[in-house]
């Protein structure tokens, strides 16, 4: 498969002209040649050295990631972005991103992936940003206790061995969850006024406490990395449907 048609059925799948305007990630190629051919993808949650090397040693023709490495663009070209571009060029590897549409995918995305951990059914888009959404909702049909929903999380993610914290300030039965990874607290009021019982996320802010224990929201707090590992692994579905060859580095950082 030509580069070319690999970045645009992947750019036309997670609709990235539509975040254009929303996203500070420079969606799609970052680095890449005008032609090129693909045969090995290599999937990753994080665009770092460690991954640009596993990728060069993997003989990957392209390297697809959630989190990349232009977030508005380079001032200088230096340092540490240096030595990752470097990387990629030098071995070849081209660099492809999805960030924010990657989170609001409702069936390829990474809160589509949280969602199916709890078995949510009633799903619905949730986490409004502009006329888009990058997290979903759902409703558990036989309910979890806050005990039950933290340990199916535990369980289920890859969070380098850390505990999933949870602020206990929610009903005792958890039916409607909403669901926005990554950092996602700033929707907690959202959830609030949808009359979620539960807000699950990856990593908070100081101010969620008080916003959850006041809203009467449990709060799940399951790793950033550990909510956002289900995007790049739907992708890599999709690219061996395709019939390229994949592999993917587990790269977990227990944050």
């Amino acid at each position: 498969m030509e580069l070319s048609e690999f970045v645009d059925r992947f750019d036309e799948e997670l609709r990235h002209d539509d975040y254009a305007d929303l996203d500070a990630s420079a969606n799609g190629l970052q680095i890449g040649p005008e032609t090129a051919h693909v045969d090995r993808v290599a999937f990753a949650v994080d665009g770092v050295r460690e991954t640009f090397e596993r990728a060069v040693d993997a003989d990957a023709d392209v390297l697809v990631t959630h989190h990349g490495i232009s977030w508005g663009g380079f001032d200088r070209v230096a340092g540490r972005t240096y030595d990752r571009v470097e990387t990629l060029i030098d071995g070849d590897v081209a660099l492809y991103v999805s960030h924010l549409p990657l989170d609001g995918h409702q069936e390829l995305g990474n809160a589509a992936g949280v969602a199916d951990v709890l078995d949510l059914e009633e799903r619905s888009p949730f986490g409004e940003l502009g006329p888009e959404y990058i997290g979903q909702r759902g409703t558990a049909p036989d309910g979890y206790a806050p005990d039950e929903l933290r340990d199916r999380l535990e369980s289920s993610l890859e969070t380098g061995g850390e505990p999933v914290r949870h602020l206990a300030f929610g009903p005792d039965e958890i039916e409607d969850v909403a669901i926005v990874t990554g950092s996602g607290t700033d929707w907690l009021e959202e959830a609030a006024a949808a009359d979620a019982d539960a807000l699950v996320t990856g990593e908070g802010k100081g101010k969620a406490y008080h916003e959850a224990r006041e809203a009467g929201v449990h709060v799940f707090l399951a790793g950033h990395y550990a909510t956002e590992t289900f995007g790049v692994r739907s992708l890599q579905e999709r690219a061996e449907e395709w019939g390229l060859e994949t592999t993917y580095f587990e790269v977990p950082t227990g944050l």
